[in-house]
């Protein structure tokens, strides 16, 4: 696999996983999110990460999600499916059954449950991606992991294995993308850095990265997209006036933990019509903080005045 030629980059979406009251895939919610979503322009889609819920799913449940996503995107942007796990075995077999069903990568959190010593962490990656034969992207969230990836961590990875392509960095520090922008990317120029928080995309952009999977791409993508082709472009003014609007968005991620609940109620009041329901012990939002959430996405200016009206109504 040539690193030269970085094929995940832009504004790729963690996609929200679409459920009934009963717990059950909505196929139909999760179509129209899906579809919405492609039809807005995005560059590619991330389905099984955090706000995907993949931690509150059975074995059986992530394989119909990632099965369900790759068939209706069929295609058109480039899919990525989350396989980590606190198992290195499940994680080898979710990285077979994506390839299997015609995913374009996966995505793998560190074991988040036992803190591994680095050599253990290490042999985990090096174990699942020896036996991916997908691209793999790394996925560094230590607020929940409790354990981050280092700068010298992922590049004794990238070292040993071509196929692994890209990081999420879900990390609040501007430096420690920066970092991983200046020493991995800097050795191998084909590796993908996307940042996870809005507020931080544009300094990822500037520093060299390639793009951000960022949670409030599932109701409000046009920002970060018209920012990454504006910034290219050169229209630094303008996307200086986009980075205003990124930058209230991460306030949304405080309102409640976890935050998939959030989420998919700001996808609800934006205007589609999908299932807020989440996956226990997840719960409803409850209502005093919709008023809040509305608030945040009013001043975002995200929210048409119809729909903010009806939201707190």
């Amino acid at each position: 696999m040539d690193k030269k030629v970085n094929r995940f980059t832009g504004v790729i979406p963690p996609v929200s996983t679409i459920v009934t009251e009963e717990g059950n895939l909505d196929e139909k919610g999760m179509g129209l999110l899906i579809d919405n979503l492609i039809e807005r322009g995005v560059d590619g889609l991330f389905f099984l990460g955090t706000g995907g819920e993949f931690s509150q799913m059975t074995f059986e449940q992530r394989r119909q999600v990632a099965e369900f996503a790759v068939k209706t995107v069929d295609g058109r942007v480039p899919v990525l499916i989350g396989t980590g796990a606190t198992s290195t075995r499940e994680v080898v077999e979710l990285n077979s059954h994506a390839h299997e069903i015609g995913a374009d990568g996966v995505v793998i959190i560190n074991p988040y449950y036992v803190k591994l010593s680095e050599e253990n962490l290490f042999h985990h990656f090096s174990t699942a991606a020896a036996a991916s034969k997908l691209p793999v992207l790394l996925y560094n969230f230590p607020l929940l992991t409790d354990q981050d990836l280092s700068t010298d961590f992922v590049l004794r990875l990238v070292n040993e294995h071509e196929n692994i392509v890209g990081i999420k960095e879900t990390v609040k520090d501007i430096g420690h993308i920066r970092d991983m922008i200046l020493n991995v990317k800097a050795q191998h120029p084909g590796f993908s850095v996307f940042c996870g928080f809005e507020d931080l995309f544009l300094n990822t952009l500037s520093l060299g990265g390639d793009g951000i999977i960022g949670a409030t791409g599932n109701f409000a993508p046009e920002p970060a997209i018209e920012m990454f082709r504006t910034y290219w472009e050169g229209d630094l003014h303008r996307a200086l006036k986009l980075n205003e609007t990124l930058a209230y968005l991460p306030e949304l991620y405080s309102l409640d933990s976890p935050f998939m609940n959030v989420i998919k109620e700001a996808v609800s009041m934006v205007g589609l019509d999908i299932s807020t329901a989440v996956l226990a012990p997840s719960r409803s939002l409850p209502e005093e903080k919709k008023e809040k959430l509305s608030a945040i996405l009013n001043s975002a200016g995200v929210l048409q005045p119809q729909n903010a009206n009806q939201s707190t109504e």
